[in-house]
C-alpha cells in the first residue's frame, strides 16, 4: 500500500503543478485489442499524471475489429494506434502511410497456440487442419510464413478475431496464430484448459517489437512534439511499473474495473519483463525482419525501414 499511496500523492502533486498551465493537447489512442495488462503502462501514464504533466490529454479507445487501429491511424481518423512491428512492415509494403513513434513491448509474445491435450507435438501435426488467426492482414500472413518454414501443408486459415478460447475449446480450429504467451495462456488456465504453443522466434521468425505506437503521416508531421511527449510519458509508465509492480497493478485495475483481477495479475507477472527498456528502436532488427518478410512472402516489395520512423529522436 505504501507504493500505491506514493503514486497517488505524486499524481496529486502533478495535477496541482499543471493546473492553470494551459489547455492540454488532446490525442486519441486506439488499442490493438481490448484493454489488458499489455497496455498497463499507458494507463499508468494517464492515472499518475505523466500525460498531464506533459501537457497532453489521451483518450484511450478500443477497436471494434482487430485490424482497425493501424488503418484508422494511417487515414488520420485517430492520432495514435497500438500496432505490431510485422503489421507495420506489411502495411508499408502495401502503401499504407504510417510512422513508428514509440514502443510498448519489445519482444515477441505471439504464439501458435493449441490445447495441450490435443496431441499436437510439432508444427507438422497441423497439416491438413483448420488453423485460426486473430488479426487479418497480419496473423494470417505470419501463419503462412510459419507454415512454409515448419512444414505445415494444406491447412485452412480461419479468422477467429477475439474468440480464441471458444474457437479452440469447441474444436472450430486446432490452433490459433496470434495469442500471446503471457496472456491467453493465463486466460485458458483460468477456464480449466492447459495451453501448448509454439513461440515464433524459436521456429524461424526473426525477433521483433511486439507492440509499438504508430501515427499517420500528418499527425507525425504536425503533432511531432506532442507525440514525442506521449512516448516519453509511456516510458515513465513502464519505469513506474518496474519500480513498484504491485502498486502499478492496483492503479491499472482501478482504471480498468472490468478487468478480471486474477487473470490480469498472473498475466502482468509474465508480461513485466518484456516492456520496452527505452523508446529507441533497433533499426538493424527492423531491417532484418523486413528482409525476412520479403524472402518469405509476407510482403511483395522491399520496405525502406528508415522511412518508417518519425524524425524526432526519442
Amino acid at each position: 500500500m505504501n507504493g500505491l499511496k506514493k503514486m497517488v500523492i505524486a499524481a496529486v502533486v502533478i495535477f496541482t503543478m499543471s493546473t492553470g498551465a494551459g489547455a492540454a493537447e488532446k490525442l486519441t489512442l486506439m488499442l490493438d485489442w481490448f484493454p489488458n495488462v499489455d497496455h498497463l503502462p499507458i494507463y499508468l501514464a494517464r492515472e499518475l499524471g505523466y500525460f498531464e504533466r506533459a501537457g497532453i490529454a489521451v483518450d484511450i479507445v478500443t477497436p471494434s475489429d482487430t485490424a482497425d487501429a493501424l488503418k484508422l491511424s494511417a487515414a488520420g481518423r485517430i492520432d495514435l494506434a497500438v500496432s505490431y512491428q510485422p503489421q507495420v512492415i506489411i502495411a508499408a509494403a502495401g502503401g499504407l502511410e504510417v510512422k513508428v513513434v514509440g514502443r510498448l513491448v519489445a519482444h515477441p509474445l505471439t504464439t501458435l497456440l493449441f490445447l495441450e491435450d490435443s496431441g499436437i507435438r510439432s508444427p507438422q501435426d497441423l497439416t491438413g487442419r483448420k488453423i485460426g488467426y486473430t488479426v487479418p492482414g497480419l496473423m494470417d500472413v505470419l501463419l503462412a510464413a510459419f507454415a512454409q518454414l515448419n512444414g505445415i501443408e494444406q491447412y485452412t486459415a480461419v479468422n477467429v478475431g477475439f474468440s480464441i478460447v471458444p474457437s479452440l475449446s469447441s474444436g472450430k480450429v486446432a490452433a490459433v496464430m496470434g495469442p500471446f504467451k503471457t496472456y491467453e495462456t493465463v486466460t485458458m488456465a483460468r477456464h480449466g484448459y492447459r495451453a501448448g504453443y509454439f513461440e515464433l522466434e524459436k521456429y524461424g521468425i526473426p525477433p521483433y517489437d511486439e507492440l509499438i505506437f504508430v501515427s499517420g503521416y500528418q499527425a507525425a508531421k504536425h503533432q511531432e512534439e506532442t507525440i514525442f511527449a506521449f512516448s516519453r510519458a509511456v516510458q515513465q509508465g513502464i519505469d513506474a511499473a518496474r519500480k513498484d509492480p504491485d502498486a502499478s497493478l492496483a492503479v491499472y485495475l482501478r482504471a480498468v474495473p472490468e478487468a478480471d483481477p486474477n487473470i490480469e495479475s498472473d498475466a502482468f507477472e509474465l508480461t513485466l519483463p518484456y516492456y520496452a527498456e527505452t523508446q529507441h528502436s533497433d533499426l538493424g532488427r527492423w531491417r532484418r525482419f523486413a528482409e525476412f518478410s520479403l524472402r518469405y512472402g509476407l510482403i511483395d516489395r522491399p520496405v525502406a525501414v528508415d522511412q518508417l520512423f518519425s524524425g524526432k529522436k526519442q
